[in-house]
């Protein structure tokens, strides 16, 4: 790795399951140096929910112990992209939960909108699909159904957002957010870089009440009373930030992160491609400074280590390393297949009605089948959201992939035969960190091209296709068809 002549830089990664802290050195060390994880709720079926004194209190924890060795030249911050936070403008205390991109108690509302024809709307302006992952109608949930958010917004001290600008509105008293997380509310006007008002009057949200939009290295503020004096310099959702960290920087370079879901990202360069009827969307990559943004094509699966780790729940297995052990055959080879739809159907289906599914099992299927199947579901959903991306783009040759999958043999195997194209695992497991030092080291001014930034992680292994998977994949997709509409209202 290059060095950075002496440039210290922190990078926080605020996620679905944990925080994680990273120091990047002036010699060109990459340290993980604060590992934490925090409570999940689920107070109705579909509801997810975090604590957001929680999430802040591991944020803050974080970034005290990057500076144990010495104040950074700058922190970078990621987040959970969707995730919505509403809270006193004063006080800084929620109003509520924080509502998690996963959650779906927004469905109803998304499917009236949907019919009354509003989701032309937001594929032309945000450049997003109709769906409760979005962040727009969990804002909306929060006005209309806590009575201190309307109680707030009538007397002017209402903020809500995405949950980076609440952090940043506790660590520094900035109210903002950035670029590439404002472009996933739907809110935001994915041309002009603003909140646009037809948007905000679709969903009724007042402008007032979401934070300023700033460039993804900006300047987001100095660190407040108890922490090292330290600048702020930038600020991202994860899935961009894994984008960056990945060096995907022209045009035409892909990235699949398999973590809780899996999401795959698109470098499209200069201006935003998408086609409505691929089920894609289109969203802001970066924005540095002052400089024109970068834009991504984007597809999500909603489960993907989480298929994993309800397996897991079920007492399938009892630990990772004994799916490294896996061969052959492969579960299709056996007729069996499972859908991972526990929490719905993303792109391109987006049927948040669709449900989980095992089919083709028999008196001879074993738990090891099951185990595989799952493994193998996931490769599958995310042949169609390839195949889907690769509709309006060039079809990549290689793609690489991070996330607590890509550590599976088994499952890389299996990607790369179902892909058809070259699987690239780099040798740093935490590519969302390495995106956002990177980031905070180009917002203290270090570089003012991303070809000056520092490489900090070569390839590790590469995955060749070997099998044609094409029959299994249409077995697959009649399995899916069967999983779709299966949840009542």
């Amino acid at each position: 790795m290059t060095a950075t002549h002496g440039t210290n830089v922190i990078a926080v990664d605020q996620g679905t399951t944990g925080t994680k802290a990273f120091r990047l050195s002036g010699d060109g060390g990459f340290t993980k140096i604060h590992s934490s994880t925090h409570r999940q709720f689920y107070p109705h079926p579909g509801w997810v929910e975090h604590d957001p004194e929680e999430l802040y209190t591991h944020v803050a924890r974080a970034i005290d112990a990057g500076s144990q060795g010495g104040a950074a030249s700058g922190v970078g911050l990621a987040n959970q992209g969707e995730t919505v936070v509403a809270w006193h403008a004063r006080t800084k205390k929620p109003v509520y939960n924080a509502i998690v991109w996963q959650d779906q108690r927004t469905a109803d509302s998304i499917e009236h909108l949907r019919a009354d024809g509003a989701e032309t709307l937001t594929l032309e302006r945000a450049g997003l699909p109709l769906d409760a992952y979005y962040s727009a109608t969990k804002i909306r949930w929060i006005l209309d159904n806590v009575p201190a958010s309307r109680s707030l917004l009538d007397k002017g001290l209402l903020r809500a957002g995405t949950s980076d600008a609440f952090f940043l509105d506790r660590l520094t008293g900035v109210h903002a957010t950035d670029v590439t997380t404002a472009s996933r509310t739907s809110l935001m006007n994915l041309y002009t870089l603003t909140w646009d008002e037809d948007l905000c009057r679709l969903f009724g949200i007042p402008v007032e009440i979401l934070p300023e939009i700033k460039s993804t290295t900006d300047d987001f503020g100095v660190l407040g009373s108890g922490f090292a004096r330290m600048p702020l310099t930038a600020s991202i959702t994860d899935q961009q930030a894994a984008l960056f960290g990945h060096h995907c920087v022209h045009q035409g370079d892909a990235k699949i992160t398999f973590g809780t879901g899996a999401f795959a990202l698109v470098n499209t360069g200069s201006k935003p491609i998408f086609y409505p009827d691929t089920g894609i969307g289109a969203t802001v990559a970066w924005r540095l400074g002052k400089q024109p943004a970068v834009y991504a094509m984007d597809g999500a699966l909603f489960n993907a280590a989480s298929a994993v780790d309800w397996v897991k729940r079920l007492g399938l297995f009892s630990e990772l390393a004994e799916l490294d052990t896996l061969a052959s055959p492969m579960a299709c080879e056996k007729g069996v297949y499972f859908v991972p739809a526990l929490s719905g159907l993303a792109c391109p289906h987006w049927d948040r009605r669709a449900a989980g599914l095992w089919i083709g099992m028999d008196l001879d299927t074993r738990r090891r089948d099951m185990i595989k199947s799952v493994l193998e579901g996931v490769a599958f959903r995310t042949h169609e959201l390839v195949h889907a991306i690769s509709l309006p783009a060039k079809r990549p040759r290689s793609i690489s992939i991070d996330g607590g999958l890509a550590g599976n043999l088994y499952f890389c195997t299996v990607l790369a035969n179902t892909l058809g194209m070259e699987i690239v695992v780099p040798d740093i497991t935490d590519i969302t960190g390495v995106g956002t030092a990177l980031l905070a080291l180009a917002g203290t001014g270090f570089a003012d091209r991303v070809e000056m930034l520092p490489g900090v992680w070569r390839p590790r292994h590469r995955f060749q296709p070997e099998t044609d998977m094409s029959r299994y994949q249409n077995c697959f997709h009649t399995a899916v068809t069967r999983a779709k509409k299966w949840r009542q209202s």
